[in-house]
């Protein structure tokens, strides 16, 4: 017969557990990465990052494959952004308001301060489960179960009270940085009644907020529905610029994840540049490249020389299957764009693709270049460690591999791919360096995954 004990303690960790993991999702969701939608995203933010005393420089906006609508932070300076959240917002200032809310999660130290909601929670847990063991001892087997019952009713409210006291706090933040910036907080409260009409449709009740990690919308419109219409941007309409922009990425996007209504939405009677866009994606995702490189040709004929028109144009060929014909538009885009890395590497993977000899050193050079400006990018490694390999040098193949794993958060392999590099880079070189540094951290995180497997284990003795 099982603990009723264990059984109390596991319903309580488990609920903190799912509280505290919707600060946590990113490791298990795919990361959409587009040289178009990631400098949207720096100019977009970079003033309101400026407002709450941070360096641009070192916040960053990451865009995750997820259809909900939805924006959090994960520690460190970075706001993972949803493509639900993208294609559901009607303007860029929508997407502002958001991404204030979200600094002011990162500028106060929220993800880091989690950790001490949830220990004071678990105080009460286990103080409460100490009076309740005395109880029973004491012969008093109701009033025992209840008080533990009680304790961990009482604990998971403190952490959920804890967490709306944070969201809150985000709130004004963000409110205050979009001040700061002059931009007006039409958008965030237009962003939180589409929340509030989901929640709705949800049938969430609308009483109190007491069960929740988060304020009602309701709550939260009504806090800062003055704060909003006092300051003085909030006549201020959008960055016409900003917004032109963001309504093409929203397009591209939708047309990305949801093919088969991008033509719904945009029909071919819509001619606006987004409208190609979206249609384009939609085509192409949905395997029919005639219909794709129409779009795309209608695009470049609105504008010759947009890096990012040519750069689907080239990407529309590449992936089906027309690698050599890929390679002009790709080139022009590349020096249009300023040698952007994700388009440069697209370039290389081009020239590879063609498998002949002499765009190799070109696709050496580019590839080269484009990781040592974003190493973020596991599919250059691939293609870097495809010519290495075609090079016989074997060796930093190898590194090139482990670099992949290692950002694909495959310690295990990393570790072995690094190992053999080590064996055959001479000792001291910064190739050396580096792998062994790649070696060092994977072996730390397999030595964290196996404290973990043991922690569970025993966890699970424990409770049967």
């Amino acid at each position: 017969m099982r603990n009723p004990l264990n059984r109390f303690a596991r319903l309580f960790m488990l609920a903190l557990i799912l509280a505290v993991a919707v600060a946590r999702p990113a490791t298990a969701q795919s990361v959409l990465r587009d040289s178009e939608t990631e400098l949207l995203f720096r100019d977009v933010a970079r003033p309101l990052v400026e407002a709450a005393g941070m360096d641009p420089n070192n916040v960053k906006i990451v865009l995750i494959n997820d259809p909900e609508i939805n924006a959090f932070v994960a520690g460190g300076q970075i706001v993972y952004v949803q493509s639900g959240l993208i294609t559901s917002a009607d303007h860029v200032n929508q997407l502002q308001g958001v991404i204030a809310h979200e600094l002011g999660h990162v500028a106060g130290g929220h993800i880091i301060r989690m950790a001490e909601g949830a220990r004071e929670a678990t105080g009460i847990s286990l103080a409460t489960m100490v009076l309740g063991v005395i109880a029973i001892a004491a012969g008093a087997g109701d009033a025992g179960l209840g008080i533990m019952m009680a304790g961990q009713r009482a604990a998971l409210g403190k952490f959920l009270a804890f967490s709306r006291t944070q969201e809150s706090s985000a709130d004004l933040a963000g409110a205050r940085y979009l001040s700061v910036a002059g931009i007006s907080g039409r958008g965030s409260l237009e962003f939180f009644k589409k929340l509030q009409n989901q929640e709705f449709r949800l049938a969430i009740p609308q009483k109190d907020s007491y069960d929740r990690t988060h304020p009602l919308s309701s709550e939260r419109i009504a806090s800062l529905e003055e704060v909003y219409k006092k300051d003085p941007a909030w006549d201020r309409p959008p960055d016409q610029e900003l917004e032109e922009r963001f309504q093409r990425v929203k397009a591209k996007l939708f047309g990305f994840v949801n093919p088969k209504q991008a033509v719904v939405r945009y029909p071919e009677s819509n001619t606006s540049a987004a409208a190609h866009y979206a249609r384009a994606y939609g085509y192409h995702v949905g395997a029919y490249p005639d219909k794709a490189l129409a779009e795309a040709d209608a695009l470049l004929a609105k504008e010759p020389n947009n890096p990012f028109f040519l750069e689907l144009k080239g990407q529309i060929l590449l992936e089906s299957g027309r690698p050599a014909e890929a390679i002009a538009p790709l080139r022009e885009a590349t020096r249009l764009a300023n040698d952007q890395p994700l388009i440069a590497a697209m370039l290389a993977h081009a020239l590879i693709s063609t498998e002949r000899k002499e765009y190799q050193a070109e696709a050496k050079s580019l590839l080269r270049a484009a990781v040592n400006r974003d190493n973020q990018n596991p599919f250059a490694w691939y293609q870097l460690g495809i010519i290495y390999d075609r090079e016989g040098d074997r060796a930093r193949a190898a590194l090139a591999t482990a670099e992949r794993n290692n950002l694909q958060r495959e310690p295990k392999l990393a570790l072995a791919s690094a190992e053999m590099a080590m064996r055959g880079i001479p000792a001291g070189t910064p190739d050396y360096l580096r792998a062994q540094d790649i070696a060092m951290v994977s072996r730390a995180e397999l030595r964290k995954q196996d404290k973990e497997f043991d922690r569970q284990e025993k966890r699970r003795e424990r409770t049967q």
